[in-house]
């Protein structure tokens, strides 16, 4: 029962630590005049819960691709960086298809072994763009294995481990292929807008991860854990297409605490963990750098 205690209590101090990324992330769309709202988990625990979902550890927001480009190219110019640091896509360090906005001086070690020892692995909120979609199906379907191919490029170019034989060969064939091209095919949707997509947003369901504009056309502010923050104004509908009957808590067996990390460290540098491997224990890394 103490061990038990002890994660609920790193857990949740995690969570705030999280809310004060979203607090910094909010106050620069603010000062920009940028829009976003809440996605996904993140979402769901807005609605349902007015902060975070209880077992969760992470925070997701998105933005459309307009928003998102200007966010990446003006939010250096006000971000706190003594305390925060952008992690840009597709940038030197960071080969992914998103972004994130990362805590200095903590650690936030997934499981994955980094192939970049300069990529910054401080504890994170991710931010996500959300492309026009084409105006037919098989244009969407063509954005969305574009895109697909460009998720699997950037997962080998990170050093994303799996035992999926499938998933090695695939993104083994993806290294191949040149990324522009396929970006291109998974961004540049109709100019007639009526549609957008987030597959970008690491979607593995098609027909959940597209939607009439009019889910991200307007927001409205709902509380979460005490602050007030963006969400979609059809919320209810976003919400049902991606979870179905989301007021309806999973079995209390699902109800765990998820570890999206090996190891989250709240005081010091993911520097410090230099001789971390992704099949690494907690007990094995954390005695390694005693």
């Amino acid at each position: 029962m103490a061990v038990d205690k002890v994660t609920e209590n790193a857990h949740r101090a995690h969570q705030q630590a999280l809310l004060t990324i979203l607090k910094e992330f909010d106050r620069i769309c603010k000062q920009l005049h940028i829009p976003y709202v809440l996605f996904a988990g993140t979402l769901l625990g807005a609605v349902r819960h007015s902060g975070f979902i209880p077992w969760d550890d992470d925070v997701d927001v998105i933005m459309r691709r307009k928003d998102y480009d200007r966010f990446l190219s003006e939010a250096e110019s006000v971000l706190n960086s003594e305390k925060f640091y952008l992690q840009k896509e597709f940038s030197q360090h960071w080969p992914m298809f998103f972004s994130k906005l990362r805590m200095n001086n903590t650690a936030c070690l997934e499981k994955f072994h980094p192939k970049d020892s300069k990529m910054h692995q401080g504890i994170y909120i991710d931010i996500f763009p959300c492309d026009n979609a084409k105006k037919t199906l098989s244009g969407k379907m063509l954005q969305f294995y574009a895109s697909k191919v460009v998720i699997a490029k950037s997962l080998y170019k990170r050093g994303y481990e799996t035992k999926s034989a499938a998933k090695k060969a695939f993104m083994l064939l993806c290294r191949m292929l040149p990324l522009k091209p396929f970006l291109s095919i998974a961004k540049s949707g109709s100019n007639e807008i009526n549609e957008l997509h987030s597959f970008f947003a690491a979607a593995s369901s098609y027909k959940k991860n597209v939607y009439p504009l009019s889910y991200f056309a307007n927001s409205i502010s709902t509380e979460f854990e005490g602050e007030k923050f963006p969400i979609p104004k059809e919320y209810d509908a976003l919400l049902k297409q991606l979870y179905g009957d989301y007021m309806q808590l999973p079995p209390e067996e699902e109800r765990v605490i998820k570890q999206h990390a090996i190891l989250v460290d709240l005081e010091n540098s993911y520097e410090i963990y230099s001789d971390y491997r992704a099949d690494m224990s907690f007990d094995v890394l954390t005695k390694s750098i005693r």
